[in-house]
């Protein structure tokens, strides 16, 4: 019956109690649904791999080859890592400590003090240099050995939970490194994405400038006949001569921007800045298409966006940080034992009379500490507060990065098929100036003009493509599609 009783309090002592808040996710008012233009339901495209919906194989393998080399991903795996062990250091400090030694020690007695004065007092001798009986207690040598091996062990009791508040703070922290390792691949695959729609906008620019300087040598050659018969003035030669230099010089910067563009793809693998020069060196063969997709749900997005989810983990390791706190403020018992074989002989040390039993506990209760405690309390709460708006700003922020490339992808597209008419024209009117060139009914500059308009309409069209790719990237990292493949 005692034994049962000591049990039961024992169980009561180690369960104690918590202190400190209970976490309660919180909840955010959302609205039911994304203002901006969407595409339709029956639109599929896997979230794992949103790249894929571009058609491009290049696209695919970079980003693949991203998410497994880059730097950045190896340094927040490494963090989550970190913080597993972190959590196990936690979750240890609620369990007893258990230690083993084994020592020999000898202690060579002084001639002038201790015991050996002592027994020349009992037995009548004298101080230094004096005489005496030669009778009384005689001493077992000048000195002892002892050989101790033996366990001792240690346990701080958690009644009041700040060993549980710190292991469930830790636990939330692991999990926050965890997606925030899913955010940095989200984050990395959109930055591959757009890098190399970037790159391949200047290739596309390149090409619609050099298509051009082919135009305006064909015009040139024009020139050059109509000029030989008198039709027009040997300076129209000089001025279409002087337009083809001018629209050789502006390839020039775009033609560094292109290995500029690669250098950083580069970078973006985990790979020398050279590296790609040769495997995209070339316009990609595939069609680069722009794919639409349904935004879904906010409340989705709640759920799926890991920058959120990293925001959540860490309000509530915040809130666990205060029950530690709080439980700083309550007293700690601590439990000590130790079990020995001692002995001054080594032959006797593992004999049952070598045995010895020390057990004791310990309390410590605060006292005056000049409100030490109370003011880390309130600092780890004003750390919650902290942490619940940084959540907050997170979730109003992924809703505007969905809402703004809606908008702004229902308006580039408009603009887009403006330009796609626009060009057409412009082709048009250069060709008719040409043709009324050649016969002399206009001047040189209706067709410099003309050809100059066709340019900058196909250097126009070229952007608004790679914008709308680039709106598009944009609307699938707020989704937060694509951590999956890092895992």
């Amino acid at each position: 019956m005692r034994a049962r009783f000591m049990v039961v309090a024992v169980a009561a002592l180690l369960a104690g109690c918590t202190v400190g808040p209970n976490y309660v996710a919180p909840e955010m008012a959302v609205p039911p649904a994304f203002v901006g233009p969407q595409a339709t339901v029956g639109t599929t495209v896997d979230p794992a791999r949103w790249w894929s919906a571009f058609g491009d194989p290049q696209l695919d393998g970079l980003v693949e080859r991203a998410l497994k080399g880059n730097p950045d991903i190896a340094i927040a795996a490494s963090r989550v890592r970190q913080a597993r062990l972190q959590e196990i250091v936690a979750r240890s400090q609620g369990l007893p400590s258990v230690n083993a030694s084994a020592s020999p020690s000898h202690i060579e007695f002084s001639k002038n003090a201790g015991l050996s004065s002592i027994a020349r007092a009992f037995s009548g001798g004298t101080g230094a240099g004096g005489t005496g009986s030669t009778g009384g207690i005689a001493l077992p040598g000048s000195g002892i050995t002892t050989y101790s091996v033996g366990f001792d062990a240690s346990w701080e009791l958690d009644l009041f939970g700040g060993v549980r508040r710190s292991t469930e703070g830790a636990r939330a922290r692991t999990e926050a490194a965890v997606w925030s390792k899913r955010d940095a691949a989200v984050t990395l695959a959109a930055e591959v994405a757009q890098a190399y729609f970037a790159l391949r906008l200047d290739q596309a620019q390149l090409a619609a400038i050099e298509g051009e300087i082919a135009n305006q040598q064909r015009a040139l050659t024009i020139a050059g006949n109509i000029a030989k018969v008198g039709l027009v003035p040997p300076i129209d030669v000089t001025r279409q001569r002087a337009s083809i230099t001018s629209t050789q010089a502006r390839a020039e910067p775009v033609r560094a921007d292109v290995d500029v563009r690669m250098h950083a793809l580069a970078i973006l693998l985990g790979e020398p800045p050279a590296t790609l020069m040769t495997e995209l060196a070339a316009p990609s063969v595939a069609p680069l298409g722009v794919p639409s997709i349904p935004a879904g749900l906010p409340s989705e997005l709640l759920r799926r966006r890991p920058d959120i989810r990293a925001a959540e983990r860490d309000l509530a390791a915040s809130t666990a940080d205060i029950g530690v706190a709080v439980a700083d403020m309550y007293p700690k018992f601590s439990l000590t034992g130790m079990s020995q074989l001692i002995s001054t002989a080594l032959g006797n040390l593992f004999s049952g009379d070598s045995l010895q039993l020390t057990a004791s506990g310990a309390a410590q209760f605060p006292l005056l500490d000049w409100g030490r405690r109370k003011s880390t309390v309130k600092s780890r709460k004003e750390d919650r507060e902290q942490a619940y708006l940084r959540y907050r700003s997170t979730v109003l922020q992924a809703l505007r990065d969905v809402e703004d490339p809606l908008a702004q992808i229902a308006a580039e597209r408009r603009r887009n098929a403006a330009l796609q008419r626009a060009i057409v024209d412009a082709q048009s009117s250069a060709k008719a100036a040409e043709s009324q060139y050649r016969t002399g009914f206009v001047a040189q500059n209706t067709l410099l003009d003309a050809q100059t308009d066709v340019l900058a309409a196909r250097e126009q069209l070229v952007a608004s493509d790679a914008q709308l790719r680039q709106l598009t990237v944009a609307l699938f990292k707020a989704l937060g599609g694509g951590w999956e493949q890092a895992e």
